[in-house]
């Protein structure tokens, strides 16, 4: 029996050429899930956004009894005479994000209106205690906010206060 003559000329066979296509589409499918799924595993660097270390700025960016937004942090810088605090923008009583209102002087909850003063203490409302704090580390004059640990507390303490 005589063999056929191949027409294709030393081309690949469409058969083969769709076998070739669906195995690339399939190893780069698996690749992609694959790195996705290391990039989830591992552990990300938790620096400069929440729930890491958060630098809010330079000690001389701030005036003394001023507040300021960091927003990268969610929490408030406020600057005392006697040195930083950070509040973490959250209302204790729910855990809306309360708002500083300049002209009040104070932090004020939209949700069930407790207030707060430039400490974080309650002054009114229903909130049952002061708003969480988070640590503060001043180096070579940069002012860092740890967002991965709040610390709850009952009432305002001169302790609390990093000192410049």
């Amino acid at each position: 029996m005589k063999k056929p003559a191949d027409s294709s000329g030393g081309r690949l066979p469409r058969r083969g050429f769709l076998m070739a296509a669906w195995g690339a589409a399939t190893a780069i499918l698996l690749g992609e899930g694959g790195a996705a799924l290391l990039r989830f595993l591992w552990p990300a660097s938790r620096t400069g956004g929440f729930g890491g270390l958060v630098r809010a700025g330079r000690v001389d960016e701030f005036a003394v009894s001023s507040v300021s937004h960091v927003r990268a942090g969610r929490f408030y810088l406020s600057r005392l005479p006697e040195g930083f605090l950070a509040l973490w923008h959250r209302c204790t009583h729910l855990g809306c994000t309360v708002p500083w209102a300049p002209a009040e002087g104070q932090f004020h909850c939209p949700c069930h209106s407790s207030l707060f003063d430039v400490r974080g203490e309650v002054t009114g409302g229903p909130a049952p205690r002061p708003m969480d704090l988070f640590p503060i580390t001043i180096v070579d004059g940069e002012i860092w906010a740890d967002t991965s640990q709040a610390i709850q507390r009952d009432e305002y303490d001169e302790s609390q206060v990093a000192r410049v």
